[in-house]
């Protein structure tokens, strides 16, 4: 019995969504089997096969080495640094434990949804953020405009791993660096002694504070944005070696990212339980823990509660940098997405709740060692993993060693976050340009390269306010712009109940009623209300009490604008890409699509 395969072209669509027909397992092959029979007398017979791991571009698509790689990847990308530096902060700010009510409420009503649906598309269309668009080609460039926005973000979000690479290097001494005034980059203000007059003293300043601003950044030799300086030598060696390991944990594909996971993924919550059994042995600990659990039910009568946990719902579950369907195209078709959205999205939001009660044992212990109110020592951002925490680590018995422990638990956090970045903005794009496929390793080495080149504004003396520009400016509104579209894409163009045929034709069970009401209606419209409110309460960025320019902040805007603006600019160039009369047909037709869906 003799087998073979030959392709069938596929007619796709320009404008409107490709008939079900068309976008049904990838590409498609008929296999002709030839038998032959003793007497002679040949029967063939041919069958439409749709090979599993087979890319659009005809080669065999490269697949996790085993389920669990994929989820440890999702869940290395999903959980980062702000799951410890941010979600506990809102917590303790915003209610305590009744802050979990408007979080949990919107996880269920737009997190979970959103995150089911970008595991759906890209496993489904088995390509990366811009070629999942063939669904609806008019919005490919909200593809582009997602691997824009995870472009961007690699170009800061390392450098916060170098810092962190940094400090580990300088946790190797016997006596911490930042524990004591009489260092050469102290200052005549810093100050030894903790207190409330000192706190509020706004010329005093910590050892800690003065490590991280003069020791580390060197803030004191720039003036501003404008005086940027020279990158420092230890933080652009520090930069490189971070590049190296990404490129080397990238440069294959999956087949490479989907090991080192194992550690990056999984080293967190193991030093996240070693720091918490440690902690809640110390001093004051049980009431930083009443503070970050204590219930105020009347917060929950301010706006501003249910914003900012509809804020850390959109950016604490990754949806939106393209990288949730990067990692989900190279699952078999027939994987359980629907399992794997609720697996995932549900750790992530237990691991940000179990570091509260890592960081805030911490926080009760500084609170009570100095005497001071708990608010005085609370913070979030950047300052309390790189100041306050290391403050603290810096008074216990084997300071050294917990401080190790501690920066390689940010190592990790960061580094899987970063691959899962990067990867986005690679198989986007060597999804679109088919060429590059055969030449991923050197594509790999450009993107990392260029993303180091960019990064050395960051490593400079002024370079912490390049990092708060693009911190505030690269993924605030555009990722939620970025978010809104891709959902009415779906929702609305491509349509909820094909979108519901895709996934029934992968897992074999159809989304239930909720799920497709959250698509359709609930989550687009909490996009919205999301973008509206960015909008409305922005602010200009800042850092302590320095106040960017004019134009910096026009810089900004226009990196903001650049990824947003790819949705209208590609939208234009498809329908000037089609002569007159075609054009206008296409978009009655997809009007009457949109209309009756």
């Amino acid at each position: 019995m003799l087998r073979g395969r030959l392709p069938v072209a596929q007619m796709s669509s320009i404008v409107t969504p490709a008939s079900k027909a068309a976008n049904t397992m990838g590409p498609k092959e008929v296999e002709l089997i030839l038998v032959k029979e003793q007497n002679g007398v040949q029967f063939t017979t041919s069958t439409l096969v749709s090979p599993e791991n087979t890319h659009p571009s005809g080669e065999e698509r490269e697949t996790w080495g085993k389920k669990i790689d994929f989820l440890l990847s999702v869940i290395g990308f999903a959980v980062d640094l702000a799951n410890v530096w941010r979600f506990p902060y809102l917590c303790y700010k915003n209610g305590g434990g009744a802050f979990l009510v408007p979080y949990l409420f919107f996880m269920v009503i737009a997190g979970m949804p959103l995150f089911y649906m970008e595991l759906a598309l890209g496993q489904y269309n088995r390509e990366g953020a811009a070629g999942v668009w063939k669904i609806c080609p008019i919005f490919k460039g909200v593809g582009f405009t997602v691997i824009l926005i995870s472009l961007y973000v690699g170009f800061y979000y390392n450098v916060i791993i170098s810092w962190a690479l940094f400090y580990l290097f300088s946790s190797f001494s016997g006596d911490l660096p930042w524990v004591n005034c009489n260092n050469s980059w102290n200052s005549e203000n810093c100050s030894d002694l903790w207190s409330n007059s000192t706190l509020n003293d706004s010329h005093r300043t910590t050892p800690a504070a003065e490590y991280f601003e003069r020791g580390v950044l060197h803030l004191q030799d720039s003036a501003g944005i404008d005086d940027l300086g020279r990158p420092r030598w230890q933080l652009t060696s520090c930069l490189a070696v971070v590049i190296v390991v990404l490129y080397f944990s990238l440069w294959k594909g999956v087949k490479t990212s989907g090991k080192v996971v194992w550690i990056t993924a999984t080293m967190p919550y193991v030093v996240l339980t070693v720091l918490l059994l440690r902690g809640v042995t110390l001093p004051g600990a049980i009431d930083g823990i009443k503070a970050y659990l204590s219930v105020d039910f009347l917060r929950l009568l301010e706006a501003r509660v249910w914003i900012e946990a509809a804020t850390q719902i959109c950016f604490s579950l990754g949806v939106g940098f393209g990288v949730l369907i990067a990692f989900s195209s190279y699952n078999k078709f027939s994987n359980n997405c629907y399992r794997d959205a609720i697996i995932t999205s549900s750790i992530n939001s237990l691991t940000s709740f179990f570091s509260g009660f890592v960081i805030f044992s911490f926080l009760g212990y500084m609170s009570n060692k100095h005497n001071v109110a708990l608010d005085k020592v609370a913070t979030d951002g950047p300052g309390l993993v790189f100041i306050i925490y290391p403050e603290a680590i810096a008074t216990l018995p084997g300071s050294s060693v917990w401080a190790v422990i501690f920066f390689i638990m940010l190592l990790t956090l960061g580094i899987d976050s970063a691959m899962g970045g990067m990867e986005s903005v690679i198989t986007g794009l060597i999804d679109e340009f088919k060429f590059l496929h055969k030449h991923r390793e050197l594509f790999t080495l450009f993107i990392v390269v260029s993303t180091f080149l960019i990064s050395l504004f960051c490593v400079t003396n002024g370079g912490i306010y390049v990092f708060t520009l693009l911190d505030h400016y690269a993924a605030g509104t555009s990722i939620l712009f970025g978010v809104l579209i891709e959902a009415i894409g779906i929702a609305w163009l491509y349509g909820v109940d094909r979108f519901s045929d895709d996934i029934q034709e992968m897992i074999g069970q159809r989304p239930g009623l909720y799920w497709r009401l959250c698509w359709k209606f609930v989550s687009p419209c909490f996009l919205l209300f999301m973008v509206v409110v960015s909008f409305a309460t922005f602010n200009p960025p800042k850092y302590g009490t320095y106040v960017f320019p004019m134009w910096a902040n026009m810089i900004g805007w226009c990196l903001a604008m650049s990824s947003m603006a790819m949705v209208p600019l590609y939208a234009l160039y498809r329908f000037c890409s089609l002569p007159g009369s075609l054009c206008f047909i296409c978009f009655f037709q997809q009007l009457h699509h949109w209309l009756v869906v």
